[in-house]
């Protein structure tokens, strides 16, 4: 290992609090990726302060604590923040009460209920839309005439693509285009690299974008994401984005790794 590696390393291993990603930076699937059990109990045995956020708005915090379970790694659900709560409070600030109709899976819907929100496929004030199974060309042709109607389009997360064990599965981005094209409105996205999602992980780290280290493997949502609030940024490429790709970008992580198997010490 080179001089300048080890200097890296510690700056890292000296951040107070780290917002991690959960799909290709823990696991892909079912499946634990390596050090990842050892990443998060040296994060735990060293005090550091610890918020896993993820893009993907399917499953709630308590169901992302009984994964990470099953996978043998114990976290509490607060440590977790997904773009669906992160959507759910931002319509709630926006429009306290109102309603939406919502293309998503119970931790999308289950986190529009806790923020006050109703469902409402009649004249909703959104459009929500996150990963779902139960995606199909009747919800896309409701949606589109929802829109046209009068209902603003919201995406949980603009990724195009996310990581599965069997490779790359479609995700939200790419869900919304239809919408997008069919009636000619943008959706706003509120999850990474959005700086909302990202204030309000380090509100709920308690923690200083100085003293926080964000690790992900998406060059296009969690490293810009990082840049964009001034936190260090850690690529590990475990996940999505390949070390011959970082050359397409405009900018870079502060550190590239291999994987979180790196970072304890």
């Amino acid at each position: 290992m080179e001089m300048n590696d080890i200097k890296n390393l510690e700056t890292i291993r000296g951040k107070a609090a780290f917002i991690i990603d959960m799909d290709g930076v823990i696991y892909h699937g079912n499946r634990l990726l390596r050090g990842a059990a050892e990443f998060v109990a040296w994060l735990q045995a060293k005090g550091k302060r610890f918020l896993f956020l993820t893009n993907s708005s399917e499953r709630s915090p308590i169901e992302l604590s009984q994964k990470l379970e099953r996978l043998g790694i114990d976290v509490e659900p607060e440590h977790f923040y997904t773009s669906a709560l992160a959507t759910a409070g931002f319509l709630s600030s926006q429009r306290p009460g109102g309603s939406a109709y919502v293309i998503g899976e119970p931790g999308l819907i289950n986190a529009m209920y806790e923020a006050g929100y109703t469902m409402n496929n009649v004249n909703p004030d959104y459009v929500v839309v996150g990963e779902a199974r139960s995606y199909n060309l009747d919800a896309i042709e409701r949606a589109v005439k929802l829109v046209l109607g009068g209902a603003r389009l919201i995406g949980t997360n603009p990724d195009l693509t996310g990581p599965a064990e069997g490779g790359l599965v479609p995700a939200c981005g790419a869900l919304v285009a239809p919408i997008e094209l069919a009636t000619g409105r943008k959706a706003y996205f509120v999850g990474k690299p959005n700086p909302l999602m990202m204030r309000h992980a380090l509100i709920r780290l308690g923690a200083r974008r100085e003293e926080t280290a964000i690790v992900g493997d998406r060059m296009d949502t969690d490293i810009i994401a990082g840049i964009e609030s001034a936190m260090e940024t850690v690529l590990v490429l475990s996940g999505v984005t390949t070390r011959e790709e970082l050359a397409r970008f405009a900018y870079g992580p502060r550190h590239v790794l291999e994987g979180v198997f790196e970072i304890p010490d």
